[in-house]
């Protein structure tokens, strides 16, 4: 795999993109989408890639708000600045009015298990479709 550690939990794969849980999430199903070339931020990303990526990430936005009855979606990109790892990747996160995330600082915490974390994966593949 492109981008993730051993074990992510894969939850999309195509032939120009995958897409796995964070292993930090947000909030449970917080997806990464990713280009399976490397390709450092947004702008180095060819205009051929473009629609594979992000038809993902739309779908996957309403992957993860059914999978985890969510009212809705938070979809977020960095480019440098913030960028955990120099690799085009894009946060899919499932939202909830009053959940506590406000602007763009927020808390990270970890699946409660692995069991917990196959359980969203499978979800959120079972969503897909």
């Amino acid at each position: 795999m492109v981008a993730g550690q051993a074990g992510a939990e894969v939850v999309l794969t195509e032939p120009a993109v995958v897409a796995f849980l964070d292993h930090r999430p947000l909030f449970p199903g917080h997806v990464l989408v990713v280009p399976r070339d490397h390709h450092e931020t947004l702008p180095d990303l060819p205009a051929e890639l473009i629609d594979p990526l992000f038809g993902a990430v739309r779908r996957l936005a309403a992957a993860v708000t059914v999978a985890l009855d969510a009212h809705g979606s938070f979809v977020a990109l960095n480019n440098v600045v913030s960028q955990s790892i120099p690799h085009l990747h894009v946060h899919v996160v499932p939202r909830r009015r009053k959940d506590g995330l406000r602007g763009f600082f927020w808390p990270r915490q970890r699946y409660q298990s692995p069991e917990a974390m196959a359980e969203v994966a499978a979800a959120i593949r079972a969503a897909l479709g």
